[in-house]
């Protein structure tokens, strides 16, 4: 537990599990009052909540009016934002099959309500002359997979939104930066009917196979855990990290070769 988010209020979207929940909770360990939005909430959370500054708002932020209905939940100060819900559904049967149905869900989710969220907690941010969004992006912005095609599309764009945000606000003293994680311990990824399971039934092998092709694919040999992400966003959410902004910081274990 530490003090460096004493006094300050933060938002968090996806937060009942995963990434978003390990987000809260470092963002609650280091003194912020939490604002945690998600559609359902979790054991995890409920328990957060009992324990910690941690208030759970339920919210489809697919819905029109929810990112202000989050942001309302703050009471009038946003010091963190950090942009996590999303969806990354797998298509197996390749483009051709993805409808603009589809589409429009996965662009909604991965970037749409971070614009929405982003531009309802903006305000108060400019009010205070100060402010942190952290957004949680992907390896697949600059590594885009056929698998995931709409969500790498997505990520991409997330990034270059956040890229241009953070030159019209920076001079305001508000911070915008991406996180962008390759595989993390989630069930997103090993969960079932997470990814591992949908390509595992796909291609016909096991989804242990299908991890361990992952694995290896990374230096480090492993997935990153949800807590590796959290404490990356918590020092983009903190004074540590005061003269960063409009940056991608990669988490993928390697995964990404670089020069």
């Amino acid at each position: 537990m530490g003090n460096e988010l004493q006094g300050r209020t933060a938002v968090v979207t996806g937060a009942s599990k995963g990434i978003g929940l390990a987000v809260t909770q470092a963002l609650a360990g280091a003194g912020a009052t939490v604002i945690a939005g998600s559609r359902t909430s979790s054991k995890d959370l409920d328990v957060l909540a009992e324990q910690a500054p941690v208030t759970w708002v339920s919210v489809d932020l697919g819905e029109p009016g929810a990112a202000e209905r989050l942001i309302e939940a703050a009471r009038g100060r946003v010091d963190v934002l950090v942009n996590n819900v999303g969806t990354a559904p797998t298509r197996t049967g390749g483009f051709l099959t993805v409808t603009d149905e589809e589409w429009r869900r996965t662009l909604d989710l991965n970037l749409l309500a971070a614009v929405r969220v982003t531009r309802a907690a903006l305000p108060l941010m400019l009010a205070a002359g100060r402010g942190s969004v952290v957004t949680i992006a992907s390896v697949n912005a600059t590594l885009p997979d056929p698998l995931v095609i709409d969500y790498s599309a997505g990520k991409a764009a997330l990034v270059a939104f956040s890229k241009a945000l953070s030159k019209e606000v920076g001079p305001k003293g508000i911070r915008v930066n991406t996180v962008s994680p390759g595989p993390v311990e989630t069930d997103l990824w090993l969960g079932g009917g997470g990814v591992a399971d949908t390509v595992s039934a796909a291609v016909g092998t096991t989804a242990e196979d299908i991890v361990a092709e992952a694995r290896s694919s990374m230096v480090t040999g492993r997935f990153t855990t949800p807590r590796e992400v959290a404490d990356l966003a918590l020092f983009l959410a903190g004074d540590r990290s005061a003269n960063i902004t409009g940056s991608d910081f990669v988490i993928d274990g390697g995964m990404i070769p670089t020069w």
